[in-house]
């Protein structure tokens, strides 16, 4: 009985315990968030259509009354079909089975990924422009706003926006426009303005004025501005700096930049990746297919690798965007540690302090650490990194007066933030991009950090100093960041990406006054020009780079201007196809490439069909289209992009063939030979040899047939063909590899 009865008392809270979990799941089921529902193209030829009307009949199918007003974000209306709201995982299944819908997914947050780097390529303040045409040339900046007093930025010498502008400035309280920033709008807070300098440090790339004698602290001095100085700027800004980016907001920006008309987008977005990425998932991929409808192209950076692994899959791998990685130019800037022994070691930071060679006490972090972070670090697994100095954990009292070795750069907030004179750090990945640092300090690579340890371990008072950072010629460039991502292209692996490289590493730029000279709020410098890295500052190069051979030539497509930016780049041999696609930009010999490869919206088209269904496309593109029934008749291989790739299957013969068609924009009369570079381990035939041209804008096919064998798993081998007339050399890298289920360019070898 006494048993019984203890079972009876339990009853009671067994049940209390079941109700309040299915509640806790009710609530978790009915919690909204933000999501996308992508519906395509707009539909044709119904004037009485009202998207918003469409988009409210939707929600009211799943929600109750006037819910619907209340949960709908904003409506994607003017370039093309969809709209956001807050939705419960219930509705969002609900909306996903309907069928006018392509898509529906959340809106996740994204991050934003010179005087010196255009001179670089060849391309100073002497070079060729069409400075008329060049003016009524629009880019549109998708970043977290603009600051419009930056001097780069004044208005004088420009006539009236171009005829064509179809867009606003409602860039908020204090915020005017003028003939150079034409137009902006702003997705997040209540204002265009840029406060965190990013955005306005990426249009000042694509579209700057030249200022002269400009520097950061004396550092990088000359003079720095835009790659088409003489084009306007559309500011749209999607991020924030509390906000992040939202996805959301991006599509309502791709939305707006598409009706608006503006000509090019260079969108600087840190890249759009998911386990299982889909084209129709992607903000970007979506907006630039759309922009790409109406003849805009749209440059994307290629993204960043996080992990000391180097594992960083490209997320910005549609056709139809130009995705950029990033590379290092002839200027480095270092600076130096001095070991009380006489040991100069030298690192990569970008370091405006001096410390007047005055030596300090060396402490590792670990060693100033306050109890109970030591404890806690020792029960985990950061106790492998035992030095990484994590903020709150270093005690005031123990690095005061000193400088602190930490073994990540992770430890830079918690060390500036103790109080220490200053840090010496390891990169995780050992990249030697010049990070801005709010106080002395230098970034070691982990050998050179070993020397530090082996010091300190070895005296009994370790001291050392450290020196203001300085610039050096970098005779190795151009060499692809290691922090910038990689291939392959996890959508269509057929389709290589990245598509090329541009000046990434340690670029200066105009930057908002308002942002801290460091990311680090306490930082109490201001600066009207920074200096910053990553795929998302070589994107706007390449947007300035496509507005220069539009400049030259407003009647070709979208898709000429890439190929002509493509096939004319540098080649580079540090890291391979997968880090770089073409090679490094080189805007001047793009203007007068030869051959183009074209590629229109059917091709594009052809290729959404081999990747989804037909009924996904017909809604996607708003064609009433039909795709082939027969895959065997048409691959992505076929895809007329200038690079040639194929994903094969690893310890197997393999022969891979390559449909093209180039059009000439050279000589009318002229003859191309083509000549093949190959690895040893292909076989490489091109099919016919010779291209004999009778016309400017006449077009000829091709067939290319690569052969080979044995390639093993991860492996990649590759070559180029070369179509060459005496004046111009058009190249196509080639590229087979076997399957990687996730890209690393210490995976991929020859």
């Amino acid at each position: 009985m006494a048993k019984h009865g203890a079972s009876l008392c339990y009853y009671p809270f067994f049940t209390l315990f079941l109700l309040t979990m299915i509640l806790l799941c009710k609530a978790a089921d009915e919690e909204r968030r933000v999501h996308i529902v992508y519906m395509g193209s707009l539909p044709d030829g119904n004037p009485a259509y009202s998207p918003l009307s469409h988009h409210l009949s939707i929600l009211q199918r799943v929600v109750r009354g006037s819910l619907a007003e209340t949960i709908l974000v904003r409506s994607y209306k003017r370039s093309f079909n969809g709209f956001a709201a807050n939705l419960t995982d219930q509705e969002r299944k609900k909306i996903a089975n309907m069928e006018e819908i392509v898509s529906v997914f959340p809106s996740i947050r994204m991050e934003p990924q010179t005087t010196r780097s255009w001179d670089f390529m060849g391309f100073d303040e002497k070079v060729s422009r069409n400075a008329t045409t060049e003016s009524d040339i629009i880019v549109g900046v998708m970043d977290t706003g603009i600051w419009p007093e930056a001097e780069g930025f004044k208005d004088e010498g420009f006539g009236p926006p171009p005829k064509k502008w179809k867009g606003v400035c409602e860039g908020g309280k204090n915020f005017t426009c003028n003939k150079y920033i034409v137009g902006a709008r702003y997705y997040l807070t209540d204002s265009a303005r840029d406060f965190g300098g990013h955005g306005t440090h990426c249009a000042s790339i694509v579209a700057g004025s030249p200022v002269k004698d400009v520097s950061f602290y004396r550092l990088a001095n000359g003079t720095a501005g835009g790659g088409v100085p003489a084009a306007r700027i559309a500011a749209y800004k999607v991020c924030d700096l509390d906000f992040g980016c939202s996805s959301d907001g991006i599509l309502a920006a791709f939305d707006d930049a598409i009706a608006d008309e503006v000509d090019l987008i260079s969108n600087s977005l840190n890249g759009f990746f998911r386990s299982e990425p889909h084209f129709y998932i992607d903000p970007v991929a979506i907006g630039a297919f759309h922009a790409m409808k109406k003849g805009i192209l749209t440059s994307q950076s290629a993204g960043t690798i996080f992990n000391s692994d180097k594992v960083g899959p490209v997320s910005s791998v549609a056709p139809w965007i130009f995705t950029v990685a990033a590379s290092t130019t002839d200027r480095r800037i270092i600076d130096s540690t001095v070991l009380a022994n006489g040991k100069k070691l030298v690192g990569h930071s970008t370091n405006t302090f001096t410390l007047n060679g005055t030596n300090f006490p060396l402490v590792y972090g670990k060693d100033a650490s306050r109890t109970n972070c030591s404890q806690m670090l020792a029960s985990t697994d950061f106790s492998l990194h035992f030095s990484i100095c994590w903020e709150g954990c270093l005690d005031p009292d123990l690095v005061k007066g000193k400088i602190v070795v930490c073994e990540k750069n992770t430890g830079i907030p918690g060390t500036y933030r103790s109080g220490a004179v200053g840090i010496i750090f390891v990169n995780f990945m050992n990249e030697t991009s010049s990070q801005v640092l709010p106080f002395p300090g230098v970034n070691l690579i982990t050998e050179e950090l070993n020397v530090v340890k082996s010091y300190m371990n070895s005296t009994r008072v370790p001291q050392a100093t450290i020196l203001q950072s300085e610039v050096i010629k970098d005779v190795a460039a151009p060499l692809v960041s290691i922090t910038s991502a990689t291939g392959p292209n996890l959508v269509v692996p057929d389709i290589i990406k990245p598509d090329i490289s541009a000046p990434g590493v340690e670029i200066l730029a105009a930057y908002s006054t308002f942002a801290t000279a460091s990311e680090y709020p306490e930082d109490n410098r201001h600066v009207k020009y920074n200096i910053l890295s990553g795929t998302s500052v070589s994107c706007p190069h390449v947007a300035g780079a496509a507005a220069y051979v539009k400049s030259f030539h407003p009647d070709w497509s979208l898709a000429a201007i890439k190929s002509s930016l493509m096939t004319t780049a540098w080649p580079m041999n540090d890291t391979g196809v997968f880090a770089y696609g073409f090679g490094h930009i080189d805007p001047v010999k793009a203007i007068n490439p030869g051959l183009v490869y074209e590629t229109s919206e059917d091709d594009h088209i052809k290729l959404l069909c081999t990747v989804y269904d037909e009924g996904k496309v017909r809604l996607i593109t708003g064609e009433n289209i039909t795709c082939p029934k027969d895959p065997a008749k048409w691959s992505p291989r076929d895809h007329n992009y200038p690079l040639m790739g194929a994903k094969v299957d690893p310890m197997k013969p393999f022969t891979v063939q390559f449909h093209r068609t180039v059009k000439n924009v050279g000589l009318a009369n002229s003859t191309y030979r083509a000549k093949i570079f190959s690895n040893s381990k292909l076989d490489i035939k091109v099919v016919p040899e010779v291209l004999s041209f009778k016309s400017l804008n006449e077009q000829m096919d091709f067939d290319v047939t690569v052969g080979g064998s044995d390639l093993q798993d991860r492996s990649q081998v590759s070559g180029s063909l070369v179509w060459s007339d005496g004046t111009h050399s058009v190249r196509s890298p080639i590229l087979v590899y076997a399957y990687v289920p996730i890209s690393s360019r210490t995976w991929l070898h020859e």
